[in-house]
């Protein structure tokens, strides 16, 4: 089947690479320069984001131009700078201070080694980043501006992990500007974490975040062909392991179609609207037959992003992880802590929602089962049953702390599962840092969400520069939390974040 245009990959983006210096040292000095950070960025091929090599800037109106035109360009994501040689920051202010799109400091030079026998003055002329990045690095902090800063050669592996990671960051950043979010139907009811302003959410993140009626939807799943059914259904008995009752032929055989006729519906609405997210809630059903459970599943597994109960806030971080996390292995999902393993010691969460976790995060051929369903009052809903891979994960959750949002991240370890006959749902199994107690005291004392997403692609660093490029507050759970350290770091966050927005 054709799948739909969402952009899921970073093919297609560029980072600009600009270099700083002047006029002082003449043109073969500045042939040299120019030179140089060719090289430069020839030694950063194979990032997963082109870096596109630009002119050396030698004065204020250069710089600003340039600024304007990354600005101007979608698919410019983000832009490198370094000063090869001195350039003198105060050329730098007007294109600093017009610049909207995330930048990076790369503290770097030509040369691994120094020939300490053959410097001379002239080499010293050249290769004096060590003098012209801290005149920039002075700028940029004189102004305010959010940057990643990383230090070292190209030439080294973690240097340019540093590099991806940024560039990744940069990518979700991106798509959360231009995120159009559908929600069917409103939050749960009483529930107060999955609200928040979504005004707010479009001034700080870019995403767009309105409503439809599910009957809206309803719609599009009635026009869903029986030919197209068919074709959607014979996918899910190649892809799956689908339990002899739903298949052709079978008892309840209908209520795959249904599903499938659910996941025509949900993907024609949202590829017509151009969302690349969007929400539902068991409440408010409209007149679908049943709960969408495999049509979500498999949508996040695609890319888009994804929040149960109407819980916006989770929908955009599934899709920006998604797109974090492109071509790396793993996925993101949305997650749950539901309820956890207490022996001391070995303690252990187990996480899973009603129906709505994404297959990416096992590389397992999931089951195609059906189970009644509780709550919603409609038919029994199908959902792809499987437990997520073993391996390092990350689950991140976004609060609206009522002045700002915060981010709670917590790395986790996800562990192979005991044996679940009777628990029909996608699940996780995961051992929390530093320790279950700290891990669960500290994200109660961060009133972050129940709501989160896993991510099993991309880890911490990256969720740090979205964060740093969103100027959004992020807390992290890792080994080197103390519950003691996490609540006074709270405190300075909330004394940092009142005082930044000039309350």
């Amino acid at each position: 089947m054709t799948r739909s245009p969402l952009k899921n990959d970073l093919d297609g983006y560029e980072v600009w690479f600009v270099t700083g210096s002047q006029n002082l040292y003449g043109e073969e000095t500045l042939k040299q320069v120019a030179e140089q950070s060719q090289a430069v960025v020839e030694g950063l091929n194979g990032l997963p984001v082109k870096v596109v090599w630009k002119p050396v800037l030698k004065d204020s109106d250069s710089i600003r131009r340039m600024a304007l035109e990354i600005n101007g360009r979608d698919d410019v994501i983000g832009v490198i700078a370094w000063m090869h040689t001195f350039s003198p920051a105060k050329m730098w202010i007007a294109g600093l201070d017009a610049l909207q799109k995330p930048l990076l400091h790369l503290h770097t030079q030509a040369n691994v080694e120094l020939p300490w026998n053959d410097i001379d003055f002239d080499f010293m002329n050249l290769n004096q980043a060590a003098h012209g990045d801290r005149e920039f690095g002075y700028i940029q902090t004189r102004l305010g501006v959010s940057r990643k800063t990383v230090v070292g050669h190209v030439s080294n592996p973690a240097v340019r992990q540093q590099i991806e990671d940024w560039e990744r960051a940069a990518a979700g950043w991106t798509a959360a500007r231009t995120l159009k979010l559908a929600r069917f139907g409103d939050n749960m009811r009483f529930v107060a974490v999955t609200e928040g302003d979504k005004t707010e959410a479009e001034l700080r993140f870019g995403v767009q975040v309105n409503t439809w009626g599910v009957n809206e939807l309803v719609e599009a799943v009635e026009r869903a062909s029986d030919a197209d059914i068919d074709a959607l259904v014979q996918e899910y008995v190649d892809s799956y392991d689908v339990v002899d009752e739903l298949l052709p032929g079978g008892a309840r055989h209908q209520s795959l179609r249904d599903g499938a006729a659910i996941e025509l519906g949900l993907r024609s609405f949202l590829e017509e609207g151009g969302f690349g997210a969007f929400t539902t809630s068991f409440e408010d059903l409209g007149a679908l037959k049943q709960l969408p459970g495999l049509a979500v599943q498999r949508l996040m597994a695609e890319g888009y992003g994804f929040g149960a109960e109407g819980d916006w806030k989770t929908a955009i971080l599934v899709r920006v992880a998604n797109v974090m996390g492109a071509g790396l292995p793993g996925g993101a999902s949305l997650m749950e802590d539901y309820t956890y393993d207490l022996v001391p010691g070995s303690e252990r969460i187990l996480g899973a929602h009603m129906l709505e976790v994404s297959p990416s995060l096992t590389t397992k051929k999931p089951r195609l089962e059906i189970h009644e369903l509780g709550i919603g009052g409609k038919d029994d809903p199908v959902r792809l049953v499987f437990t997520a891979d073993a391996g390092p994960a990350l689950v991140v959750a976004m609060s609206d702390m009522r002045d700002r949002f915060r981010l709670v991240a917590n790395v986790v370890e996800n562990v192979d599962a005991p044996d679940l006959p009777k628990l029909p749902v996608g699940r996780a199994v995961w051992k929390p840092a530093p320790d279950f107690a700290t891990s669960a005291g500290c994200w109660l004392a961060a009133g972050a969400a129940h709501h989160t997403v896993m991510t099993t692609a991309v880890g911490i660093e990256v969720f740090r520069d979205f964060a740093e490029i969103a100027k959004t507050e992020l807390v992290v759970i890792d080994d080197d939390t103390t519950v003691r350290g996490f609540q006074s770091e709270l405190r300075w966050n909330q004394a940092y974040y009142r005082l930044a927005q000039g309350l």
